[in-house]
C-alpha cells in the first residue's frame, strides 16, 4: 500500500532522510510486501519499494515520479565504498516520429531536472532483507552537467534520425548511454531505417554511466 504523495518539497526530503539506515525488510514488512529471495526476476523490486515508501505517483509514466515537485526519484545500489554497482535507466529512447524533437522537450532533460537519489546497499554478499538505505540526495544538474547530457542526447538521437540506432553501442557517449531496453532480445519496435523507411529494432533505453553517478555521490558525499 503506497503512502499518499508528499505535499511539499520538505515533506518528500523528510520521509527519505527518514529512511537513512532502515533495511528494506522493515519497509517491506510495513508494506505488507514480501521480500524476494534474490532480484533477478524482481530487478525494479527495491525501486518499487522506495517508490511505495515515499508516495511516487508517476510509475512508469514519462514524467516525473514527483511530477508537482518537480522531482524525480532514483535508486541506485551502492558497494561499500559507495561507488555504484550499475547504471542508471533514465527512460525509453524514441525511435521513431523523433523529427522536430529538441533536448528541452525531450523527456530524459525533464527527467534530469532534479533527482532524488536514494542510495541502497547492493552488494549480493548482503540479503536483500538486510540491505540498507542511505543518505538521501537532491541533485540540480550543474551547467557543465547539463552540457554533458545535452551533448550526448543530441549526438545519440541524430544516429537514430540517421537510421544507424543499430549501430549505436553503450561505448557512445561520455555521462548518456543507450541500451537496450526490453526482457528478451527477441522483443522488436519499430525504429528509423537506413533509408528512412521503418525497420524493427529492439527497444533502447537512455541510461546515465557510472561515473557520471559516482562523481555525483562523490561531490556531496566526500
Amino acid at each position: 500500500m503506497s503512502k499518499s504523495s508528499p505535499q511539499s518539497l520538505i515533506e518528500l526530503m523528510q520521509r527519505a532522510e527518514a529512511m537513512a539506515g532502515v533495511t528494506l525488510a522493515d519497509i517491506a514488512q510495513e508494506h505488507n510486501v514480501s521480500v524476494p529471495a534474490n532480484l533477478k526476476r524482481d530487478k525494479g523490486w527495491v525501486g518499487q519499494l522506495i517508490e511505495h515508501e515515499l508516495g511516487a505517483l508517476a510509475g512508469s509514466k514519462p514524467e516525473q515520479d514527483f511530477v508537482h515537485l518537480g522531482v524525480e526519484l532514483k535508486t541506485i545500489p551502492i558497494d561499500i565504498s559507495g561507488k555504484p554497482l550499475e547504471t542508471t535507466f533514465v527512460t525509453v529512447a524514441p525511435l521513431t516520429d523523433i523529427h522536430g524533437l529538441t533536448w528541452e522537450n525531450s523527456v530524459v532533460y525533464h527527467k534530469l531536472q532534479r533527482v532524488l537519489w536514494i542510495p541502497v546497499q547492493g552488494e549480493r554478499s548482503i540479503p536483500i532483507g538486510e540491505r540498507r538505505i542511505g543518505t538521501p540526495l537532491l541533485w540540480t544538474p550543474s551547467d557543465e552537467e547539463m552540457r554533458l547530457l545535452r551533448q550526448d542526447w543530441e549526438e545519440i538521437m541524430e544516429l537514430i534520425a540517421l537510421g544507424q540506432v543499430d549501430k549505436v553501442t553503450a561505448r557512445h557517449g561520455e555521462v548518456l548511454q543507450l541500451r537496450p531496453k526490453a526482457a528478451s532480445s527477441k522483443i522488436l519496435t519499430q525504429s528509423i531505417g537506413p533509408d528512412g523507411t521503418i525497420q524493427f529494432s529492439n527497444p533502447r533505453g537512455f541510461y546515465l554511466k557510472i561515473a557520471f553517478t559516482q562523481g555525483i555521490l562523490q561531490q556531496a558525499f566526500v
